[in-house]
C-alpha cells in the first residue's frame, strides 16, 4: 500500500490486491452536517447532480462512459462525507479515474436538470416516509440532536430542494469539493508505483478546475440534549421502537470497546443476546438489532426492533434485562474470548469484499490523516478486557440516560 499527497492537497491511497477489477473513488469530507441552514439537503442533492453534466459530458455520456464497458459508477452521502466510486476492468483504469475526477471537479449542475432531479429526490423522500423502519432512525437523530445539523435528514426538505439553484450548488461545491478536502482511493490488480505516476500525469487538469489546496471544514459540537421518550401514532400494523443515546466519537480511544459491546448485544449474528432473547426464545420479533454510529465529535448508539403492538412492553423489558446483565457482571473469560473471536472473524471475512475495503481505505485516510488497516483494528479488539466492557455498558445503558422513540 502506498499513500501520497499531491501539491494541490489531494491525498491518494493505492493498494494492490488480486482481483478481476479495479475499485476506486473520491471520498469527500462533506456531508449533511456541513450544510448551512439554508442548504438543507444540499450535500445529498449535490451527489445526485454531480452525475448530470460536466463541461465535457452530458448526463447520458456520463452514464455510458463506464456502463458500456461493463463498469459501475455510484455514490452515497452520509452525515459527514460523500463518496463517489466506480469499478472497472484493469484495462479501463484510466477511463474510470478520468471520469471520476471530471464529474467531481467539473460538474456544472445545469438548472434544467436540477428541476427534474429535485422531483426524483422528493420521490425518494416520500418512499422513505413510507418505510417506518428506516424513517424512525432519522426522527431519533432529531430527538437526540435537536436543531443541530446532525439531527437533520440527509435527504432534506421538499420545499427547500425545489428552491435550490445552480448558483447555490456551485457555492456549496466550491466551498467543500476541493482537493485538500478529499481522498482518492484505488484498490485492485494494479502496480502501485506506476499508478501514482499516472494519477499525477492524467488527472491534474480535471482537479485544477476547482478551488483551493485546502478547505477548513467548521463543525460545531452538538449541545447535550436530555433523555426523552416519544410515541408517534403512525397507524402501522407493527410497532417500531428505538432505544438509544449519544455515544463515543470516532476518535475516542474506547471506540472499539463500544463496537464489541454493540456486537455482543445486538450485532448481525443470530446468536446476539437480543436476537436469542426476543426472537429465538420468545418469537416476538423478526428484526432486532443494535447499532453504533461514530461521528468525528460524538456518536449514536441504538437498539431497534419491530414487534406486534401488544408485545412492545414485553420486548422493552427483555431489552432492559439484557442490558442490565451486561452492566451487572463482567463477561467470563470464555464468553469474552468467544465474543472477540466472533467479531474478529466477521471483520476478517470482509477482506473478500474488495469494493467495501477500497471505500473503507479511503474513509480511514480521510478521517485520520494517516492510514491503519484491518489488522490494527483486530489487535485493538483483542486487547479489550471484561472490566472495560462492563464499564462501557454501565456508561451507555444506564436507564436514566436512554431515550426512546416508538411508532405505533
Amino acid at each position: 500500500m502506498l499513500t501520497s499527497t499531491l501539491d494541490n492537497g489531494l491525498r491518494v491511497i493505492v493498494e494492490h490486491c488480486p482481483s478481476a477489477g479495479v475499485y476506486m473513488g473520491l471520498a469527500v469530507n462533506a456531508g449533511t452536517r456541513d450544510e448551512l441552514p439554508s442548504e438543507s439537503g444540499m450535500a445529498h442533492f449535490t451527489e445526485h447532480m454531480t452525475f448530470k453534466g460536466t463541461r465535457r459530458r452530458s448526463a447520458v455520456q456520463i452514464i455510458n462512459r463506464l456502463e458500456c464497458v461493463g463498469g459501475e459508477l455510484n455514490a452515497y452521502t452520509t452525515k459527514e462525507e460523500t463518496v463517489y466510486y466506480c469499478a472497472v476492468e484493469p484495462r479501463y483504469l484510466d477511463r474510470g479515474l478520468e471520469l471520476l475526477t471530471d464529474i467531481v471537479f467539473g460538474s456544472i449542475y445545469p438548472e434544467a436538470e436540477m428541476r427534474r432531479e429535485a422531483e426524483v429526490v422528493i420521490d425518494e423522500i416520500e418512499s422513505y416516509n413510507d418505510s417506518p423502519s428506516e424513517l424512525i432512525f432519522d426522527e431519533f437523530d432529531t430527538q437526540l440532536f435537536g436543531t443541530h445539523p446532525l439531527g437533520r435528514s440527509i435527504l432534506g426538505e421538499a420545499d427547500l430542494l425545489r428552491r435550490h439553484t445552480t448558483a447555490d450548488m456551485k457555492a456549496f461545491a466550491d466551498r467543500l469539493y476541493t482537493p485538500g478536502n478529499m481522498v482518492l482511493f484505488v484498490r485492485g490488480n494494479i502496480d502501485e508505483e506506476r499508478l501514482l505516476t499516472r494519477i499525477n500525469a492524467r488527472i491534474r487538469e480535471n482537479m485544477s478546475q476547482r478551488g483551493t489546496v485546502a478547505c477548513q471544514v467548521s463543525r460545531t459540537v452538538p449541545a447535550v440534549v436530555g433523555a426523552s421518550e416519544r410515541t408517534v401514532e403512525k397507524n402501522v400494523h407493527q410497532a417500531h421502537v428505538i432505544i438509544g443515546t449519544r455515544s463515543l466519537s470516532y476518535f475516542d480511544p474506547n471506540r472499539l470497546t463500544m463496537v464489541l459491546l454493540t456486537n455482543i448485544l445486538g450485532g448481525p449474528s443470530l446468536n446476539s443476546r437480543l436476537n436469542l432473547a426476543m426472537r429465538e426464545r420468545n418469537g416476538l420479533v423478526y428484526t432486532v438489532e443494535s447499532n453504533y454510529n461514530a461521528f468525528t465529535d460524538c456518536g449514536v448508539w441504538t437498539i431497534y426492533f419491530g414487534c406486534d403492538q401488544k408485545d412492545v412492553r414485553r420486548c422493552r423489558r427483555i431489552a432492559a434485562r439484557e442490558m442490565d446483565r451486561l452492566m451487572q457482571a463482567p463477561l467470563s473469560a470464555r464468553a469474552l474470548e468467544n465474543a472477540k473471536a466472533q467479531i474478529c472473524g466477521q471483520l476478517a471475512l470482509t477482506r473478500d469484499n474488495i469494493e467495501s475495503n477500497a471505500i473503507a481505505m479511503g474513509k480511514v485516510l480521510l478521517r485520520n490523516g494517516t492510514y491503519y488497516g484491518l489488522d490494527e483494528s483486530i489487535a485493538r479488539l483483542r486487547a479489550v478486557t471484561a472490566p472495560q466492557l462492563q464499564d462501557m455498558a454501565q456508561r451507555t445503558f444506564a436507564p436514566d440516560g436512554l431515550s426512546t422513540l416508538m411508532y405505533v
